[in-house]
């Protein structure tokens, strides 16, 4: 499908959008940019501990809300700049969570039961401080009542005694991933560290699924174990090379740090990171569009080593 149908089709206004990736690696950019350019409003997102996809979502005021375990991008940004911003203006609602329980809330999700039990969080504030009032949960029947809800083992003496905390399942509208490998079914092929993406997938509704390459099935087929996701979760399969760029896309490209620099300058002033917006979202038709205005020597730098699957020698 076109990624233009796609957003168009599974994320209207007020939608709750799950986004994968971590970090600086293998966000779904393509797709956050697409949502930017359409000029979404009021999504109620959720990620495991994305970076520059929350960033730019959040900074072009598509977010309402967030649930999230952490925002950043390593030294470019140890905490996303314009969430951060975003935050201690009241711009966006946030509710924190540990990237632990982020990912039992999307398995939760994926796994069709209302929460699971962890004891991660216990003797932290993550259990007394939350970050949606108890009348935005009321007035929202998509919000669970509770942050979260810390109770003894109600099985006694069996097993080990001592409390655990529930967390609340999600169930997105919709989940962005951009993968290596996909099949025009859908089935995909994530290579290296999966994240929570296929916890996030499994647990929304619909999925649109951005890659690096389709894929016949023979080559699918051949190899089995390598396949993560089932094409009869995804609803929209999008080939677009360098569709996590400026993230970094394992065994493909690395992160550009050029373009990560020049991002962290632009996001600390609010004038500049409207005219970057224009120049680089709003004044783009597409992806390809936005592709053709990266100098081939940049994509070339990032360029992944086949043995490592990183970019050697880069300027980082």
């Amino acid at each position: 499908m076109d990624l233009t149908a796609a957003v168009a089709r599974f994320v209207p206004d007020g939608a709750h959008l799950s986004i994968g990736g971590f970090t600086c690696n293998r966000n779904p950019m393509a797709a956050v940019y697409e949502i930017i350019r359409r000029r979404k409003k009021n999504l109620h997102l959720y990620a495991h501990s994305n970076g520059q996809g929350v960033d730019e979502l959040v900074g072009a005021g598509c977010v309402a809300r967030v649930e999230i375990a952490y925002a950043g991008t390593g030294r470019f940004a140890p905490t996303c700049i314009r969430f951060r911003r975003a935050v201690e203006t009241g711009a966006i609602q946030v509710e924190d969570y540990s990237n632990y329980q982020m990912t039992l809330r999307f398995l939760a999700g994926a796994m069709g039961v209302p929460f699971l039990p962890t004891r991660s969080g216990l003797g932290t504030d993550l259990i007394e401080k939350w970050g949606f009032s108890a009348e935005l949960r009321r007035s929202d029947p998509r919000l669970p009542d509770d942050k979260l809800r810390v109770m003894d083992n109600p099985f006694g003496t069996w097993a080990e005694t001592g409390r655990v905390v529930l967390v609340p399942a999600i169930r997105p509208d919709v989940t962005l991933l951009h993968v290596q490998k996909a099949g025009r079914d859908g089935t995909a092929r994530i290579e290296g560290l999966t994240f929570a993406d296929v916890e996030q997938a499994k647990a929304a509704r619909h999925v649109i699924l951005t890659c690096e390459e389709l894929i016949d099935g023979d080559e699918l087929r051949s190899q089995p174990h390598l396949n993560q996701l089932p094409g009869i979760i995804v609803d929209a399969v999008v080939p677009l090379p360098h569709g996590a760029y400026p993230t970094a896309c394992y065994r493909y490209y690395d992160y550009d740090p050029a373009f990560l620099n020049d991002y962290r300058t632009a996001a600390t002033d609010d004038r500049r990171y409207a005219r970057y917006l224009e120049e680089w979202v709003y004044g783009t038709a597409d992806h390809r569009a936005q592709r053709a205005r990266i100098p081939h020597e940049r994509l070339s730098a990032i360029q992944a080593d086949p043995r490592t699957g990183y970019a050697r020698g880069l300027r980082r």
